[in-house]
């Protein structure tokens, strides 16, 4: 059996090119390797054609692209013969919509708030304007309403197998209302002039049933459309008869007729643009296709967990991590109720491993949830790129951006002007959501309903504006104290920018966020009204802050990408060593078996790429003057109309910053590396929402940014620039090399369980969403991997361009954690003393259990050992010891460690030890 918590995970992402078969065909090169756990994408039903698996349409049944159950059996049974353990990536929070593979939305779309599944939704019905009854937006058109109904492009269409009615737009299923089909019927028959034949007879008598009823009985609709596919020569008339609603700019009668049925459904249909300002059902982000789920609903959790549980219980599933917690609107019930199921599923207290997607901003602590063990580990990735990055060099690089972006390096403004941005555009809809809610509470009682509409928006807007972190989590009960906190110091934050007379209306505002408006002895206010409102406002602040920090200023903020990550501070100044070590002595006690990732299919860049561009903050002066080099010999290719200017200047720095982190180790030698860069390149730009964006793209200026792409990356135009790029890159390289062993053997030896993203056994050069998804030659590792059994070091760092290197090193720290897993699942972090003139370039550290012990000693700035990236380092020049002291471990003497000694050719060295005296820290818990 696997352990039950990993020693170290592999991240795998399914797909219809990468199904159960080939996972299982990867399962023995994963066991050579070391790893213990697979943890795979979304394994669920997902929309067809889904290359990642979080647009799940059905939570009961395994995805049919990748293999269906028998695929899924034979991937649980090489899983079993190797003795490897399932994660399996579940999406609790959301579930894909629109077109026609969701039966739970078809089903709401079909009956409107009678359906069973419509408490799975949040959907507000009675949110649509200029609307006699409720319903749902549905933005998917791709013109007015208008245009689409008179273009034909909304079909009516009548399908006999069911004996049912819907209308289409492309491959969109829009289910029509059972209530309408009288007068469906009728008119249909009408046009047919099939009135007087048996089947029109029976057409119309079936109609007759239906009409006046408002809501016909859900138990008499099968039936009905039964005996409705059932009439003779009934499909027939129905085809004719459905030119009575086919739509065109010149049958004014027939797009009249299909205009007032749509009207009369549980849905409305609009452009897809109203999204941001009408949309009333909670989404995914601003994802119109994803649609929140309540799981909150016991019924909904039941149903949705169900296949989770059989899994369980059946052992073939040993880990789940949770896809976007803090849209869930009470994720610690939803942990609550997920550790009993797993509970009973497993019918004993086995440790079941679970880890949530938690992005943690800085300084930020992890709620304890009810049996999870950690997150996704974005915080440690970012703690170990900060340890890694010289603060030295990031002074002088604060200069180089103020310069190039006439702005101070400041983060705090632009995320600011991101949130305005996103309020304005994006998330429009679901703020007016939430302050209609919270003036229909103020209205509520005669005390507060003089706060007006628009005043409690701006207020609201303030606050959302000032919010630091991306959720709190109050439940139904009193906020706990730190989430008091939270609120109380934003709600002064927003105050002190308040120009208005207050008169109270941030107090209200704070009572509400807090459920305080809700004690005994204040004015009543509806309690159901105040607690959706606070719980909402939370479901709120975490998209917000994604779209506006993640998605936007961390691709307008250049002045060091690496420190772009999620999760992490743009703006960071570094981590110092001991606050490293503090930071990992803590996570040894309260999360050590969270995961450490330093590559995930969600970050912006490859690990390589960024440990790469780390680099340059070894040497700002030389990087400084390269970039104006280069802006001088590409300022022939920008695109300069009026005032465009293409790329901008800000983002040219960032291209220079992104073609060094992405250089072929073998140089410029075909265009899919060009088509790559102008790929990436225009996702950035959208996403920066400066000169262009997803919801108004500028043509002018993402052509100029691709056309100077094009110009600068080509030999026979640019041929100075690329010689004096390939010239930085390839020192680069090589301390971007010595940085991300560096970085994996943190990973490997920290606290923690690491993972391993797919492919970055060898280099990961890859950039964000989808190039870091391109497929991956797991035959090429395999064969690699069978011939390092005993590696040749000396060999391998000869030729580390060819990636082999960082796998063998890969391997062997795989091995030591195997050969010693109570070290690493239950031993303590002990920092070690490092002395010398070069302290400051080692972090050395033990983890220890009992009398077995690990000494990790890894380097970092290596610029001044390796002539600035120019040589492989020297290990003699290196004057730095540990202190060792209560160790011994062979071969070596006395209690200092030469870090030279151990270095030798390599900036990382572990050694297996011993402690002389028996050390046994507590045993950590295992979830909460």
């Amino acid at each position: 059996m696997p352990p039950a918590i990993p020693l170290a995970t592999y991240r795998l992402q399914l797909t219809a090119d990468v199904d159960f078969d080939k996972a299982a065909a990867v399962v023995p090169y994963l066991k050579a390797l070391g790893i213990t756990h697979l943890y795979a994408s979304p394994v669920m039903k997902a929309r067809k054609g889904s290359t990642h698996g979080y647009d799940t349409v059905d939570h009961s049944q395994f995805n049919p692209e990748l293999g269906g159950e028998a695929g899924f059996a034979r991937l649980s049974e090489a899983l079993r013969t190797h003795d490897l353990g399932l994660i399996i990536d579940f999406v609790p929070n959301h579930v894909g919509v629109h077109f026609a593979d969701n039966p739970w939305w078809l089903d709401v779309l079909e009956w409107g708030p009678t359906s069973p599944h419509a408490a799975a939704f949040d959907i507000d019905w009675d949110l649509l304007p200029h609307r006699a009854r409720g319903g749902v937006l549905l933005p998917i058109l791709g013109s007015s309403y208008g245009e689409a109904l008179e273009r034909g492009d909304i079909e009516l269409r009548y399908d006999a197998d069911e004996g049912s009615f819907s209308a289409w737009y492309f491959e969109h299923r829009l289910p029509i209302a059972p209530e309408r089909y009288g007068e469906l019927l009728r008119l249909i028959v009408k046009e047919a002039d099939a009135a007087e034949t048996e089947a029109g007879k029976r057409l119309l008598s079936l109609a007759a049933r239906y009409t006046g009823l408002r809501r016909p009985n859900r138990k008499e609709a099968p039936a009905f459309k039964a005996e409705l596919k059932d009439i003779s020569g009934g499909a027939d008339i129905i085809a004719h008869g459905l030119a009575a609603y086919r739509a065109a700019k010149d049958r004014p009668a027939q797009t009249l007729a299909l205009h007032h049925l749509l009207e009369r459904q549980h849905y409305k249909l609009g452009h897809w643009r109203l999204a941001s300002s009408d949309i009333n059902y909670r989404r995914f982000f601003d994802v119109n296709g994803l649609a929140g789920l309540r799981v909150e609903d016991a019924s909904t959790f039941a149903a949705t967990h169900r296949l989770v549980k059989q899994l369980v219980a059946d052992g073939r599933l040993q880990g789940i991590r949770l896809d976007h917690i803090d849209g869930l609107r009470d994720p610690a019930q939803y942990c609550q109720r997920l550790h009993r199921l797993v509970r009973d599923a497993q019918g004993n207290a086995k440790p079941f491993y679970t880890v949530i997607e938690k992005i943690l901003c800085e300084h930020e602590r992890l709620p304890h949830f009810a049996g999870v063990q950690g997150t996704t580990g974005y915080e440690w990735m970012n703690a170990i790129t900060q340890v890694l990055v010289d603060p030295k060099g990031l002074e002088a690089l604060d200069e180089t951006w103020r310069q190039i972006s006439n702005r101070p390096p400041r983060l705090a403004p632009y995320v600011k002007d991101a949130k305005r941005r996103v309020l304005e555009t994006l998330l429009t809809s679901e703020f007016t959501v939430l302050t209609r809610l919270l003036a229909r509470i103020a209205n509520g009682h005669y005390s507060t309903r003089d706060f007006s509409a628009d005043s409690l928006r701006q207020a609201l807007e303030l606050y959302v504006l000032h919010f630091p972190v991306y959720r709190t989590y109050l439940t139904t009960a009193a906020p706990i104290a730190h989430d008091r906190k939270l609120i109380d110091d934003t709600i002064a934050r927003a105050r002190a920018e308040w120009f208005a007379t207050d008169e109270g209306i941030f107090d209200f505002l704070r009572d509400a966020l807090t459920m305080d408006l809700l004690k005994p002895g204040r004015p009543p206010h509806s309690a159901p009204r105040v607690r959706r409102f606070a719980l909402k406002v939370q479901q709120f602040t975490g998209p917000m802050m994604a779209k506006s920090l993640e998605d936007t200023a961390f691709y307008q903020f250049h002045r060091l990408l690496a420190l772009n990550e999620v999760g992490g501070d743009p703006a960071s100044h570094g981590l110092a060593i001991p606050a490293f070590h503090e930071a990992m002595k803590a996570r040894a006690k309260e999360w050590p078996h969270g995961m450490t990732a330093t590559a995930t299919h969600d970050t912006k860049r490859g690990e390589d790429a960024r440990a790469r561009i780390t680099a340059l903050g070894e040497i700002p002066g030389e990087w400084g003057s390269a970039v104006a080099r280069w802006k001088v010999l590409n300022a022939e290719h920008l695109a300069l109309r009026g005032n465009l200017r293409a790329p901008s200047a800000t983002f040219e720095y960032m291209l220079y910053q992104t073609l060094l982190g992405a250089w072929p180790l073998q140089g410029l030698t075909d265009a899919s590396f060009v088509e790559r860069i102008q790929a990436y390149a225009l996702k950035a730009a959208r996403e920066g929402k400066e000169e262009t964006s997803w919801l108004n793209p500028h043509e002018a200026y993402e052509s100029g940014v691709k056309s100077y792409i094009e110009k600068i990356l080509d030999p026979a135009v640019s041929a100075e620039f690329l010689e004096s790029l390939e010239t930085l890159a390839r020192r680069i390289a090589l301390l971007g090399t010595l940085n991300s062993l560096s970085q994996l053997t943190l990973k490997a030896m920290l606290p923690g369980v690491p993972d391993f993203y797919q492919g970055t056994e060898f280099w990961d050069l890859s950039l964000v969403d989808p190039d870091n998804r391109r497929p991956v030659d797991f035959s090429a590792r395999y064969v690699a991997l069978a011939l390092l059994d005993n590696p040749d070091w000396s060999g391998l760092i000869k030729t580390w361009p060819d990636g082999q290197l960082k796998l063998a090193w890969i391997r062997y720290l795989l091995k030591l954690r195997n050969a010693l897993p109570d070290v690493f699942a239950h031993g303590d972090y002990q920092p070690l003393e490092v002395r010398g003139a070069h302290a400051d370039h080692v972090i050395a550290f033990a983890r220890r259990r009992d009398r077995d012990a690990v000494i990790v000693v890894v380097g970092r700035l290596f610029a001044p050992f390796t002539q600035a990236g120019r040589e492989w380092p020297v290990s003699e020049s290196l004057d730095a010891t540990v202190d060792i002291t209560g160790y011994a471990a062979p071969g070596l003497a006395g209690n200092e460690l030469p870090v030279a000694r151990v270095f030798r050719d390599f900036p990382a060295a572990v050694l297996e030890a011993r402690t002389t005296s028996v050390i046994r820290p507590p045993r950590q818990r295992v979830g909460a």
